[in-house]
Formats: structure tokens, sequence, C-alpha cells
């Protein structure tokens, strides 16, 4: 049996994100510890897995959702952050991939009859999935990525996108020169729309002339679609776009680096994990979402023996959401700017639209 949760949850949660980041800012590279991995098959798509499997071993399992393991977004980030948990402590990660969305279930009761001790569903699109195999497993401790999941057994994670949104928001009103910047969604679902909602409001805030324009692509795993949903915006004048289109987003990246080389100066703003990777001399900032200081937390917290069920939203304030500490293409004093605007944010004194 796991142990009682704890009183102060939120407190809690608060301290080890805080000491978490402290931690990565004296060195600890995720990047590094993912380029170690060794992909095998397994159930109903691919899987891997780090640890030796033992009958003391503690076990984490993570089942990706159509976006794949190499999405360069949240379900990389996550299974980097269950790398840096199995490093720390020894227990073994693996995680199962999901090639469509009828291998959720299947994926998820792996884990459950394997006899791990923690599985998370990452995704939106996993919520439902996860509702059916909590409940027909309530001895099986579960935990979830951007949805919310009310079981006793089920512990989700939901993030203030919106308030990150809106700091690369201030940047792109602050930086474009043709008055008009760009968004690439995936599908339209409540976390995208989080998104849009805080990168246009950041944006009018402190450019209220210029236009944004929407592109919604419909998916997370389909770069081509990426690209020309990109393309359109760059044809209709946008310099700048910002995506959250998970995979989808590789071709936004695409699209920026073919105009770049024509001589075209167009920017792409990244999300999820710092999306330099992706095309350093077109990245002009990313908003980082750290999926994976939550899994590595609450796995470490699960191990300990505090499972606590219920919906933690990570924000601004939290280390759950921000930029890059590195900016080389936004000027000191549109970064001055934009810590003006983080510094109310999360003193309470500007509240950011979420819809």
């Amino acid at each position: 049996m796991l142990g009682d949760p704890c009183i102060n949850r939120k407190t809690n949660f608060k301290k080890g994100v805080v000491h978490l980041m402290k931690r990565l800012s004296k060195g600890f590279v995720l990047t590094a510890v993912f380029s170690m991995l060794i992909f095998t098959l397994a159930a109903c798509g691919g899987g891997g897995s780090t640890g030796s499997s033992t009958g003391e071993t503690f076990k984490v399992g993570m089942v990706t959702d159509i976006g794949g393991i190499n999405d360069n977004s949240f379900n990389q980030s996550a299974w980097e952050g269950l790398q840096k948990f199995n490093k720390e402590t020894g227990a073994e990660v693996k995680y199962l991939e999901s090639k469509s969305d009828a291998d959720y279930i299947p994926n998820l009761n792996q884990f459950v009859q394997n006899g791990y001790q923690l599985i998370w569903g990452i995704g939106y699109m996993m919520g439902d999935a996860i509702k059916d195999v909590a409940t027909n497993n309530p001895n099986a401790h579960f935990g979830i990525i951007d949805a919310e999941v009310d079981a006793p057994n089920v512990e989700s994670v939901l993030f203030a996108e919106n308030e990150g949104a809106f700091l690369v928001g201030v940047v792109a009103g602050k930086m474009t020169k043709t008055g008009k910047v760009g968004f690439v969604g995936g599908a339209e679902i409540p976390v995208i729309k989080r998104f849009e909602a805080g990168f246009v409001a950041g944006m009018k805030a402190v450019n209220p002339n210029a236009q944004v324009l929407i592109n919604y692509t419909g998916s997370f795993n389909k770069p081509d679609e990426g690209k020309a949903a990109a393309a359109s915006l760059y044809d209709q004048g946008a310099d700048i776009v910002f995506h959250a289109a998970g995979q989808t987003g590789d071709g936004v990246f695409s699209e920026a680096k073919e105009r770049r080389k024509q001589g075209q100066e167009v920017w792409v703003i990244g999300v999820d994990r710092d999306q330099r990777d992706l095309g350093p001399e077109v990245t002009l900032t990313s908003m980082l979402k750290r999926v994976d200081i939550a899994v590595d937390t609450i796995s470490t917290q699960v191990k300990d023996g505090k499972f606590e069920a219920g919906v933690k939203v990570l924000t601004l304030a939290d280390g759950g959401v921000d930029l890059p500490e590195d900016n080389p293409y936004i000027p000191d004093d549109v970064l001055k700017e934009v810590d003006q605007y983080k510094q109310k944010i999360k003193s309470g004194e500007l509240k950011v639209p979420s819809e």
C-alpha cells in the first residue's frame, strides 16, 4: 500500500518543483539522457525501458498519445522526466507508443497486468482511456498530463499554458516587423485554446494594432500539415509563427528554414521544450511547459509513498511554464518588458485569459 496523502498537497508539490528547478540550473541536462535510450518494440507500438526489473524494483510506465516519443514536444519531455527519475532513483521506467487512439487502453492495461506501481498517460486525448482503465483497476495508480480525470486512483496534472503563451505573445508583439503574427494549433481542444488565448492577449498587450492569424490543423502528428499551415500564414504576411501542435509543429520549422534560405526573415516560436535544435537560425524563443519536471516530481513522490489523487495546476509562479534562460535573438529591452509582465502574472496583478 502507498502512504496516506499529505495534508498540504499543493505546498509539497510546489516545493518539489522548485527543488528540481534549482537542481536543473546546476547542470542536469535532460536531453543528454534522452540520447542514451534504446528503442524496442512492445505492445501496440514502439516501446523502450530503462532499469533492471526485479521483484523489488519500483516500476513506472508511460503511454504516449499518437504523437509518439519523438514528437520533439510533450511526449518527449515526459520521457526525459522519467529518464531523470530513473537516473536518480534506480526505478525501472518504460514507455509504450500509441499509433492510434485504439492503442491507449491496451497499452495502459499492459502496464497494469505487469504490476507497474505508477502508470502515466500523456496528453488530453488519453483522458477517457485513463478513466476507463483506472475505474476497472482501482488498486492501480495513474497519472495523466493535460486532462482532468476524476477518480480516487488518478493524479491529474494541468498547466497554465495561457500564462507562458502570454509571455511569448509579448515577444512576438514587440518584434514583428509586418504587424502580423501567426498561431498554428493542433486540435481545437481546451489545452490548445489556452495557448491561443494567452498568445493573443500577450501580443495585444504590447501591440494592440497587430493582427494574429490562426490556423488549426486538427492533428498532432502530421508535420506536412504543419508545414502547409505555416506556409499559409507566412504567405499572408506573418513574420513570426507560434505553434502548439506537437509533432505537427516540426513542419512549421521546416517551412521557416526553407524561407530563410530564400532570404525571407521569418521566425518560429517553439513549444513545450526549448526547440532550438529544430532550427537554431529560425527559433526566436520557445514557451517551456515543464512536463518533464511534473512527471519526475510526482513519480518521486509516489515512490516515496505519497500518491495524491486530484488535480494539480502548474503555473508561471510554480515554474511550470516559462521562457528559456537563453534567448540570443531577443533584445534586452524586450526581455526586460517580458520580465515585468512575468512579475505581474506571478503576483496576481495580471490575470491572463484562458479562452
